[in-house]
């Protein structure tokens, strides 16, 4: 069941629940043949991508973001791009330029590094804020402009990016309007002591990102967002996604909260995790599991919550628990 304009492709039949559900397990064994011991996060990232949203993983150095990142983009048959983004990274590194053909006596333009299916752009906090809103037009519109025209991006799109927290020395805090632009953000984590026990066991024959072998066609890849993007989401739980994303603009703590760009987010994460999880329809459970890594980031906290430690995701958690949760019954349909 498909609501109109939602499905970003008009391709073959979408795959059943069961056959979905198969498909992100055999990309999330893949994954975690480097990340080990983090399903949560690989399914959230694993999420993002079937929502074709853009992931922001975020934490402190040492603990896999960028295998993650490239984990998740080598594990797809597609253009993979990658950016490592440094204070002298220009824009054009990033989006392309024109330059000067001397064979034909004419302008043309070279595309940048975002002329890809899945972008790696790692440490995007170390670039200046310039080069950094050079993602602004490609990450909403998925499309360039240079001198006035316009190039498009392949489809699907995706940016992954990996940042250190903006505290640590030589990095640059991205504007709201570029944590906008993220569908999600996650954070990897520390491991367990059994997982990094594991690790350390397995040091030498540690498999790298490289070394992974694409469980996912260009194609494939296509179903499964058209099938998610299709997934039934019942009125109430529409109704419920605009009520949390609301909630955070009325607390107390909050400077600026989610836009209506937050709930279209919930909702699109939702359906996505929903496929994860092998079934056709939205819960409410569905939402509340994507809310923190969709929502948190797009709070902007007074300064006194700030003096008292208050935390992006402690507003999320607080807000989950405050909002009513609707009612459904087993099909996702509201009683």
């Amino acid at each position: 069941m498909t609501d109109v304009g939602t499905a970003a492709y008009v391709a073959d039949p979408a795959p059943e629940a069961t056959e979905a559900a198969e498909a992100i397990e055999r990309l999330e064994d893949n994954i975690e043949l480097v990340i080990q011991g983090k399903r949560d996060v690989v399914r959230m990232a694993i999420v993002c991508l079937l929502a074709e949203g853009h992931l922001l993983i975020e934490d402190v150095p040492g603990l896999g973001k960028t295998s993650l990142a490239r984990s998740l983009c080598r594990s797809v048959d597609g253009k993979l791009g990658r950016i490592q983004f440094t204070p002298d990274l220009l824009p054009s590194d990033v989006v392309g330029s024109v330059v000067y053909n001397q064979a034909d006596n004419d302008f043309e333009f070279h595309r940048g590094a975002v002329f890809a299916n899945l972008v790696i752009a790692d440490e995007i906090n170390r670039a200046t804020p310039k080069t950094q809103s050079a993602l602004l037009e490609v990450m909403e519109e998925l499309r360039v402009t240079s001198e006035g025209k316009p190039y498009d991006v392949p489809r699907p799109f995706m940016v992954v990016a990996t940042q250190n927290p903006i505290d640590h020395d030589g990095t640059y805090p991205l504007p709201e309007a570029q944590l906008d632009r993220f569908l999600m953000r996650i954070k990897v984590g520390y491991p367990d002591e059994a997982a990094e026990v594991r690790v350390l066991q397995g040091e030498q024959r540690r498999v790298s990102p490289d070394s992974l072998s694409p469980v996912l066609t260009l194609p494939e890849l296509e179903r499964l967002i058209a099938y998610a993007h299709g997934i039934h989401v019942d009125t109430q739980l529409h109704s419920y996604a605009v009520r949390l994303a609301a909630a955070t603009r009325d607390h107390d703590d909050v400077r600026l909260g989610a836009s209506p760009r937050g709930s279209l987010a919930l909702v699109r994460a939702g359906r996505a995790f929903a496929a994860a999880e092998g079934r056709p329809f939205v819960t409410p459970d569905d939402v509340k599991r994507v809310a923190p890594s969709v929502l948190a980031h797009r709070v902007l906290l007074k300064q006194e919550a700030v003096i008292r430690r208050r935390g992006q995701l402690d507003i999320v958690t607080e807000l989950l628990d405050r909002v009513p949760v609707p009612t459904v019954n087993a099909a996702g349909l509201g009683r």
